[in-house]
């Protein structure tokens, strides 16, 4: 008796215990449906408490006409720390999330919206590097949606002359293309280079490197290319950004891109 009494009870804990798994695996395939992405520390607070914000700053596509505004390092920092509609945690899995539609304050040299991380130092200032040594952007990402094309981290110059060209834009299209486009000098001129596939909604990483000086070196999932950087760019310092630099404009508020990062880092030597 005690004997078929302890099997019933069992049999009853596995019955129960199933809806429990099956929820919990639908949310998970939910929340990161390409990879199963574990989720990021806590998913209740804002994106400073799961990353380190502490070498950055924000740009929004809100404010006035030409002058977008800008979220400080100091702002953007701990679990309490700022979020809004186009920048916070994606409370299902932690995920920092970059909101940028097609219709939204841009800079004076872009036509586009964004909301995007710029490089900062520690002490406020702004990063500018020089390309001699070694630089490293790593993310996990996956973009969530797109109208048509998103750019998700550039090399862009800073100081040494008037370009305000990047050096190297990261863009994923609607199709599911990864595009790499190098600027062929400071006055203008891309060349775009196919660097991979990752269907929409997917998780997919990339290491945006510069080594000694002269080569740009990028990886995607796994897989690296190399390019020579022209001389011309040799008088400039550079510094990171990324994030959803959406590249279509139009008077649509809902139409644009959404990227979800669940790692960023950055690395100097």
């Amino acid at each position: 008796m005690r004997k078929e009494t302890a099997m019933r009870m069992r049999a009853a804990l596995v019955v129960l215990a199933i809806p429990a798994f099956v929820a919990a695996t639908a949310l998970s395939a939910e929340a990161a449906p390409a990879t199963g992405q574990s989720v990021l520390g806590s998913p209740s607070v804002a994106p400073g408490g799961n990353f380190d914000l502490s070498t950055w700053q924000l740009q929004e596509p809100v404010g006035s006409p030409g002058s977008p505004t800008t979220i400080s390092s100091s702002r953007l920092q701990g679990p309490n720390g700022f979020q809004d509609s186009y920048f916070y945690t994606d409370t299902r899995d932690g995920a920092m999330t970059f909101w940028a539609p097609e219709k939204g304050v841009t800079t004076p040299n872009s036509n586009y919206a964004r909301s995007e991380l710029r490089e900062m130092n520690r002490d406020g200032s702004a990063a500018n590097w020089s390309l001699s040594g070694s630089h490293k952007l790593n993310a996990t990402l996956r973009v969530v949606s797109v109208t048509s094309n998103v750019c998700v981290g550039q090399v862009h110059l800073g100081t040494g002359g008037s370009s305000t060209k990047p050096l190297l834009e990261l863009y994923y299209r609607s199709s599911g293309d990864i595009v790499l486009g190098t600027e062929n000098s400071p006055d203008g001129g891309q060349t775009l280079h196919t660097v991979g596939h990752v269907a929409v909604g997917k998780t997919w990483t990339y290491t945006i490197g510069i080594s000694g000086g002269n080569t740009i070196d990028l990886t995607v999932n796994g897989s690296t290319t190399h390019y020579s950087i022209p001389s011309s760019f040799k008088a400039y310092k550079q510094y990171f950004k990324a994030g959803s630099y959406n590249q279509s404009s139009s008077s649509s508020t809902t139409k644009g891109a959404r990227v979800a990062f669940y790692g960023l880092t950055i690395s100097h030597s």
